[in-house]
């Protein structure tokens, strides 16, 4: 026998041509690589989503110093009325801390420019934002200061609750003024405001003429105008050279252009596009303080979910009943009781009606024992806009018509309307 009956075949049909196994051996090998990639890509993103969310989570200033002083006095503040309905104060700052430091200068202390009321419905279906006179004469609480030393209560104008006593204090004074209990507050100061607009790319107004406000670094034609975030800030703080010079008009304007970012977030998607969601997230975490429980990404997601199905139309905006002070033409005071109205409405979770006219005569009524037509430059349009009848009957549930039907009585009154606009309107109309 020869050797060469014991050598193996290498024939096509064996399978085990050099070729044939460097192919399988390069097909495993790609398979393997693949796969790791795979897990690396996966890895990766879910570690740029930890990373995004990570730091948007710690761009939030939890107000601690509001909640301790807020627990202090809990015995004292309103009891919820209508569970699932949401009351958050908006407060804008002007503190020139930081990058705020080019707009001016002041001692040191911030003050509320902007406070605004924001109820949200239990039902999801309407928001109602009311915003409160900087100059506004109410019963400030006794209050605790940063370095602890205490303020006695007095009647002072609204703004000297958060220049001594922070947002603690601005949220005791509108719960003693309104009987509204507020479950979360935010602040928000220049910079987070124009880092607001800008990351929405920008919010369009319509101005009836130019502007040229040295004051306020601002230069405008008249018609419509897309603003960025430092046009914006410039545009809602103007006074002098927009409208009567009111600060009652510049609340009007205010509650206007945040009628318009709110329709420019909706209608561009952003609340459902993350891509478009993050950089309106960053910037506006960025230059926030609230309270703990909104102080992270997912107390604001909770938030956002609970407002974005809300339609423009029903997102409404009004200032509180408010008329120049008796004492002081540069000084408001609340009308009453218009004013016990719209609180009531708002504590019980009941619509509230707004309107663009003033009825005359509400008109007439605001201006019993004073012209408003004086130095201080309030119109009669500034005047606060109700319609009388007694109020509603409120039952022991807190809300409205809930008294015995068979009991007899004067018929319901029609409901109060007061003077606003809403998100859904014209920026020219």
């Amino acid at each position: 026998m020869t050797d060469s009956a014991a050598t193996p075949p290498t024939g096509p049909g064996s399978g085990a041509s050099p070729t044939g196994a460097w192919r399988g051996r390069r097909r495993r090998r790609w398979l393997r690589n693949a796969a790791i990639a795979v897990a690396l890509l996966v890895l990766a993103a879910g570690g740029a989503g930890w990373v995004a969310y990570d730091k948007l989570n710690g761009n939030i200033t939890a107000d601690e110093d509001a909640a301790t002083e807020l627990a202090r006095y809990d015995k004292e503040r309103p009891t919820v009325l209508v569970h699932g309905a949401q009351n958050l104060l908006l407060i804008g700052s002007d503190s020139r801390a930081g990058g705020n430091g080019k707009y001016g200068h002041n001692d040191g202390t911030q003050r509320s420019d902007t406070t605004i009321l924001l109820h949200v419905a239990a039902d999801r279906k309407s928001a109602t934002a009311v915003s409160f006179p900087r100059d506004l004469m109410v019963d400030v609480p006794a209050c605790h200061r940063s370095d602890d030393s205490q303020i006695e209560p007095m009647f002072a104008m609204f703004n000297y609750a958060f220049e001594v006593g922070g947002s603690a204090c601005t949220i005791r004074t509108v719960e003693k003024m309104t009987g509204v209990r507020i479950d979360h507050h935010m602040v928000v100061d220049f910079q987070g405001f124009k880092n607001m607009v800008d990351a929405v790319d920008g919010v369009e107004v319509c101005l009836d003429k130019p502007i040229d406000d040295k004051d306020a670094h601002l230069k405008l034609a008249a018609g419509r105008q897309r603003l960025d975030g430092e046009q914006a800030l410039g545009y809602v703080r103007a006074r002098k050279s927009l409208g009567n010079g009111s600060d009652t008009d510049r609340m009007d304007r205010q509650q206007r252009f945040l009628g318009a970012l709110a329709t420019k977030m909706q209608s561009s998607g952003v609340l459902l596009n993350p891509a478009k969601l993050y950089p309106v997230l960053d910037a506006a975490t960025s230059a926030l303080t609230t309270d703990p429980g909104l102080a992270s990404l997912r107390g604001l997601y909770d938030l956002v979910r609970g407002m974005r199905d809300i339609p423009a139309d029903r997102i409404q905006f009004l200032t509180v009943p408010r008329e120049s002070y008796v004492y002081n033409a540069n000084r408001d005071q609340l009308v009453q009781p218009a004013a016990d109205r719209l609180f009531t409405r708002i504590r019980t979770d009941a619509p509230v009606k707004i309107s663009k006219e003033t009825p005359a005569e509400v008109r007439a009524e605001s201006q019993q024992g004073y012209d408003s037509s004086d130095e201080s430059g309030m119109s009669d349009e500034d005047a606060y806009d109700e319609d009388y009848g007694d109020d509603e009957d409120y039952g022991d549930d807190g809300k409205p018509g809930a008294h015995d039907p068979g009991a007899e009585g004067p018929s319901p009154s029609p409901t109060p309307t007061f003077r606003g606009n809403t998100a859904a309107q014209d920026a020219c109309g």
